[in-house]
């Protein structure tokens, strides 16, 4: 090997070195970040974890149930029903003045709110006791709304304990006093869904330091009144349109 060729060669290597190097840098400060954003999301939100039972008589603004797909049109999915049943449950012993349906109806053929307020509707609550928001896409924008559209000050959130700490985090620092009933889990699936969590928990990390506005707002509704101000048909994405 000539003289040359042995230099290049050594560049070569040290060159290598330095981007293995570089890259389990990188490595290891996105294995930090992942920790320390899920690690911010749940310690701070245990201890604000209630069964049903303690969140009785609490009387806040509202219990809200967070949407999460339907089997069909008309059909809450299994998490979905069980966080109805759960946030039924609590509101029916006194943990919130109102019920709060958040989910997404951004697309013609796709409503989960209406379905979740028929589901309570058809368990004997009155339709004036339910709200819908229409335009909660995200746990970060049902929480945004629920402050800024609905005038949330205190609230019951419920959904499954996997998905509660991230509500709760993102809840608090938007300003809102928010305690957490976890619904029953769906064992179908939970190692997919928990994994997915802990990237959507460095997502809320993130948001929760920038704030972004949500899709849509739109006017101030008073759920002091009659949950049936939210009953229109309409999407606000493609009533836009």
């Amino acid at each position: 090997m000539t003289k040359s060729k042995e230099k290049h060669t050594k560049r070569t290597v040290r060159l290598i070195r330095r981007l293995i190097l570089v890259c389990l840098a990188l490595v290891l400060l996105l294995g930090g970040f992942i920790a320390a954003a899920n690690a911010i999301n749940i310690a701070p939100s245990k201890k604000f974890f209630l069964t049903a039972q303690e969140a009785a008589g609490m009387d806040a603004d509202c219990v809200m149930v967070l949407g999460c797909g339907l089997s069909d049109p008309q059909t809450p999915s299994w998490l979905l029903q069980n966080r109805l049943d759960r946030g039924l449950e609590v509101f029916l012993l006194g943990a919130g003045k109102k019920l709060l349906m958040s989910g997404d109806h951004g697309r013609k053929g796709y409503d989960e709110v209406n379905v979740m307020k028929q589901y309570a509707v058809g368990r004997g609550v009155s339709g004036d006791d339910v709200f819908m928001d229409h335009a909660g896409f995200t746990t970060y924008e049902s929480m945004y709304r629920a402050r800024d559209v609905f005038g949330v000050k205190k609230m019951v959130v419920v959904t499954q304990r996997y998905h509660l700490y991230r509500a709760l985090y993102l809840a608090h620092n938007l300003g809102i006093e928010a305690y957490g009933v976890a619904a029953e889990d769906v064992p179908v699936d939970q190692e997919i869904r928990e994994i997915r969590e802990i990237g959507a928990r460095c997502k809320s990390f993130l948001w929760s330091i920038f704030k972004p506005k949500p899709t849509y707002l739109g006017d101030p509704i008073d759920l002091a009144g009659s949950g049936s101000v939210t009953d229109d048909e309409y999407t606000p994405l493609f009533a836009q349109g």
